[in-house]
């Protein structure tokens, strides 16, 4: 058993496998797989160049093959959007460290999604979803696929998994995870998912972006497709938009696979791909250390005066940690906690912060905050987000890659700047006290102004 820094176990990492095709190890295929070097010309590209070309010269007509023929693995290609070579490295190397067959690699990581999600549905299935999902997936589920494509969506606490059990039924063609989820760090059993959905003979999806296939490998459990958004752990450099579905059902694949080139057209871009091939190179090394750092952060914090909670599967006080590290190799480094305070706490906090920038996203190598309250999940009503536990003093950090007592200290000035404010509308200026007294004829106490600015507030 390995050990973090702050005395969290750490389940044994993927690299003790062998899981390539040549029995390499995960640290070996995120640096080489897909793109070995064509030496036919005597000299080849250590590196895969950025093919650009959107077009590809071919040698002759050729009326006995369709686009479908084309090989990739055999330098076959027509048109960009069909395949491109750079492409074809991120999609050989993404689905290698998940363990799946096919990778198809987009625009964005709601482009797979959607994607994916359409693959496996048609008008009148029925969807059954984690009711704590990213609010871009919950919004899209509910806008495109329910209201305008009438596949009915169910949203379901999938942590337990009696819940999902009972909301899936013969109608049934979708499970839809993630895990941990957004924002709030929920997970759910993806062995049992898979049982449920095969008792149905339903598909099931794991969003498996907070974890990254260096933690956490979904195809290993049961599920049928596994999504990535690779702007976020993958790419791990806040410099690259994209997304990737990884599965190894042949013919799901070719639906995916349609929809990427045809259906829907929206692949991944040369240069994106060419930036999650560099990035893919020091996922590990990025990976344990954001770990690291998150284990440190969240001990921080849960001991903290001023936190009311935190969520973070690597702590032993949340309530699926053994589930944890069941299913997952490692912890991550994104976590959410519940400021002791209202919205004004809440803002004085994030402002007097300098190493966390306020922002959307994660899984870079700095480390960033977000309000999902007015950020992420601000699509959700009110209402819902309440429901969910998604409250006005919630945060969530994606921590970095830097020095972990940096963050920290960067942290006790935003709990400093709270407390400094929390009284600072108490105390009248002298103007304040002047201006009653022209207005009354009489002088106020103290105690009656400071009550008078608190009513105000």
């Amino acid at each position: 058993m390995k050990w973090s820094s702050v005395g969290h176990p750490i389940v044994g990492m993927p690299s003790e496998t062998p899981t390539g095709p040549h029995g390499e190890r995960f640290e070996t295929l995120s640096v080489t797989h897909g793109e070995e070097p064509d030496l036919s010309n005597g000299v080849g590209d250590v590196t895969s160049p950025i093919h650009l070309a959107s077009t590809y010269a071919v040698d002759g007509i050729d009326m006995d093959t369709g686009l479908e023929d084309l090989d990739p693995d055999a330098d076959e290609f027509l048109y960009t959007r069909l395949s491109n070579p750079t492409r074809h490295a991120v999609e050989k190397r993404i689905a290698a460290l998940e363990g799946g067959d096919h990778a198809m690699a987009f625009a964005s990581g709601t482009s797979a999604i959607v994607a994916a999600v359409m693959a496996a549905v048609e008008p009148g299935d029925h969807v059954v979803a984690f009711e704590d999902l990213y609010g871009g997936t919950n919004t899209m589920l509910k806008e495109l696929f329910r209201d305008k494509l009438n596949v009915a969506v169910e949203f379901v606490d999938a942590t337990d998994p009696e819940a999902v059990r009972a909301a899936t039924t013969d109608d049934t063609a979708l499970l839809w995870m993630e895990t941990p989820t957004n924002p709030l760090l929920r997970l759910c059993d993806v062995e049992e998912m898979a049982a449920i959905a095969d008792e149905h003979d339903a598909l099931l999806g794991v969003d498996n972006t907070f974890m990254g296939p260096y933690f956490q490998r979904p195809l290993e459990l049961g599920a049928d497709v596994v999504v990535h958004s690779t702007t976020k752990y993958i790419n791990g450099h806040s410099d690259s938009l994209g997304g990737v579905a990884v599965t190894s059902d042949d013919e799901f694949a070719q639906e995916v696979g349609f929809l990427q080139q045809v259906g829907m057209g929206n692949v991944m871009a040369p240069f994106d791909a060419y930036m999650v091939l560099r990035g893919l190179k020091t996922l590990p090394l990025r990976m344990r250390q954001h770990e690291t750092n998150a284990a440190e952060v969240a001990a921080y914090l849960e001991a903290h005066e001023q936190v009311s909670a935190v969520h973070y599967p690597g702590l032993e006080s949340h309530p699926q940690h053994d589930l944890a590290d069941e299913q997952m190799d490692g912890h991550g480094g994104v976590l959410s906690f519940e400021l002791d305070g209202d919205l004004g706490d809440v803002e004085r906090f994030v402002a007097a912060l300098d190493q966390f920038t306020l922002a959307v996203s994660l899984g870079g190598v700095e480390s960033l905050v977000e309000h999902p309250g007015s950020m992420t999940h601000s699509p959700l009503p009110a209402e819902e987000r309440a429901e969910l536990g998604i409250t006005d003093s919630l945060l969530r950090v994606s921590v970095g890659v830097e020095h972990p007592k940096d963050l920290l200290a960067d942290l006790e000035r935003g709990f400093e700047a709270m407390e400094a404010g929390s009284g600072e509308s108490v105390q009248p200026s002298e103007s304040d006290a002047e201006d009653e007294a022209d207005a009354t004829g009489e002088t106020p106490t103290s105690s009656e102004t400071a009550e008078a600015h608190l009513d105000d507030d």
